[in-house]
């Protein structure tokens, strides 16, 4: 995860998104110390942000979770053990590591959390890669890779030493290039080979206005769509809004699609004037915009419907348990886009780095 891509926001009358697209493939390490009811280790590794492969401490097995992973599988019946010895080692390393990063920033007990993100991007139109190696710890940048330099990157005084230490390793660069130039891609096009007829899909969202109260903000809705590639503005007269409209993050469905809001101040709109607002869906590979006008009669509210609220409560609140979840596996929204390698030795299906320690 933005677990993904945003598009550029552009007005009602600007181009329409392409079928091109730039695909994905991530895997998230995290390590946790002091957090109750959640492993102490998790790896997720995601294609186009939908998750392919899943282990964790509780477990202690990877397994698919595309049935077009299978297909993996029947070429090579010993992959998935191979996979769990290679995490099982990682979640070792891992356990270390969270021991050393809390040593040098001079702490001891509370809640702390390692994370790694590695992958990479590839444009299916311009063939352009872009490979990305991330590390954090406590929901702050530790350490970046800079492939163009071949060097690291210390956000933070903490990194400073681990930075001088691998930089001098001219070896352990040497995989990371190759992998994030060669083995990557190679992986992320099987991917999106074998789960073309899930991975490029497209389906067309439900969009609707809500709205709590009578002085609430209009929220208009889109929920079912896929890919999550997508943007949604509010227009008025042909013109895309920025004052008075707020944006909310496109998020995961539990089956696989995507939501997304974008909320609209009318407190200060004469009644008259709805007619000229219009709420925009533009989703990629799709050539017809959505579009719903500002309409008292078509808004949906609790007025009326006492239930409505809570049920809209409780679908947020169920949303807000699975992204915290997921915001243990992705350390900072800002990079969302990136990823990281393995701690020790890290998957197979993706990367064998023989990482070094912190």
């Amino acid at each position: 995860m933005k677990m993904l891509l945003f598009l550029l926001l552009m007005g009602i009358v600007g181009p329409h998104c392409t079928s091109a697209r730039t695909h994905s493939m991530k895997d998230f390490y995290t390590a946790s110390s002091g957090v109750p009811n959640f492993p102490e280790f998790v790896i997720v590794g995601l294609v186009d942000e939908v998750e392919i492969t899943h282990y964790d401490s509780n477990t202690k097995r990877v397994e698919p979770k595309q049935d077009w992973m299978s297909n993996i599988t029947a070429e090579d019946p010993q992959l998935w053990e191979r996979e769990t010895q290679n995490s099982l080692s990682a979640q070792q390393a891992f356990k270390v590591n969270i021991e050393t990063l809390k040593q040098r920033f001079n702490q001891t007990g509370g809640v702390h959390i390692v994370q790694r993100m590695y992958g990479c991007d590839w444009d299916d139109e311009t063939g352009e890669v872009k490979g990305y190696n991330h590390h954090g710890f406590d929901g702050e940048d530790f350490l970046i890779l800079d492939l163009e330099t071949e060097s690291w990157i210390a956000p933070r005084p903490e990194a400073v030493l681990t930075k001088q230490k691998w930089d001098k390793n001219k070896a352990y660069m040497a995989q990371l290039k190759n992998y994030y130039t060669q083995i990557c891609p190679d992986y992320l096009k099987k991917f999106v080979n074998l789960g073309r007829s899930s991975l490029m899909r497209t389906e067309i969202p439900s969009v609707s206005l809500l709205q709590k109260s009578p002085s609430s903000p209009v929220s208009c809705h889109a929920t079912g769509f896929y890919p999550d590639r997508a943007i949604m503005f509010w227009s008025k007269d042909g013109e895309e809004l920025h004052d008075n409209v707020d944006h909310g993050e496109i998020l995961p469905n539990h089956d696989g699609s995507f939501q997304m809001s974008v909320d609209l101040d009318v407190s200060s709109f004469p009644a008259e004037h709805w007619d000229k607002y219009r709420c925009v869906f533009q989703l990629s590979g799709v050539k017809e915009d959505q579009v719903i006008r500002l309409d008292s009669a078509v808004i949906r509210t609790n007025r009326g419907n006492p239930l409505l609220l809570f049920i809209i409560g409780a679908v947020v609140a169920a949303l807000a348990l699975l992204i915290a979840g997921i915001g243990f596996l992705v350390y900072r929204r800002r990079n969302a886009n990136k990823s990281t390698p393995s701690p020790a030795s890290s998957s197979e299906l993706t990367e064998r780095l023989n990482q070094p320690s912190e």
